[in-house]
C-alpha cells in the first residue's frame, strides 16, 4: 500500500504565506512525479505545479513566480511554498504521487485527501 498525506493548509491573509508538505510512505520502489492540484468549488481539479524526480518543475500561469515547488528524494516529500497569497488560490489542495510500488507492478497515480486552503481577510 502507498500513503499519501498532506498537511500545512489554513486560512490566511490576502498576501500572506503558507507552507503545503506531502509526505509519500508505505510500499514504494520508485517515485517519479509529484505534483500539487487544487480544486475551487464549483471548479475542475487543475493543476498548481509539478516536479520530476530529477528536479525539472512547472507550474501553472496563475501561480508561476508566487509559488514554489519543491521535493526531498531522501523523504519522499514533497512541498508546495505560497507566497503573495490571492483570494481566488482559495481550494483543497491535492497532493499527487506517480509511484511503482515494487518492480513487479505498474506505476499509478496516488492522491492524497486533500487540505483547505482559505484566503480571505
Amino acid at each position: 500500500q502507498v500513503h499519501v498525506v498532506e498537511s500545512g493548509g489554513g486560512l490566511v491573509q490576502p498576501g500572506g504565506s503558507l507552507r503545503l508538505s506531502c509526505a509519500v510512505s508505505g510500499s514504494i520502489f520508485s517515485i517519479y512525479a509529484m505534483g500539487w492540484y487544487r480544486q475551487a468549488p464549483g471548479k475542475q481539479r487543475e493543476l498548481v505545479a509539478n516536479i520530476t524526480s530529477g528536479g525539472s518543475t512547472n507550474y501553472a500561469a496563475s501561480v508561476k513566480g508566487r509559488f514554489t515547488i519543491s521535493r526531498d528524494n531522501t523523504k519522499n516529500t514533497v512541498d508546495l511554498q505560497m507566497n503573495s497569497l490571492k483570494s481566488e488560490d482559495t481550494a483543497i489542495y491535492y497532493c499527487d504521487a506517480l509511484v511503482r510500488p515494487t518492480r513487479w507492478e505498474l506505476t499509478k497515480d496516488y492522491w492524497g485527501q486533500g487540505t483547505q486552503v482559505t484566503v480571505s481577510s
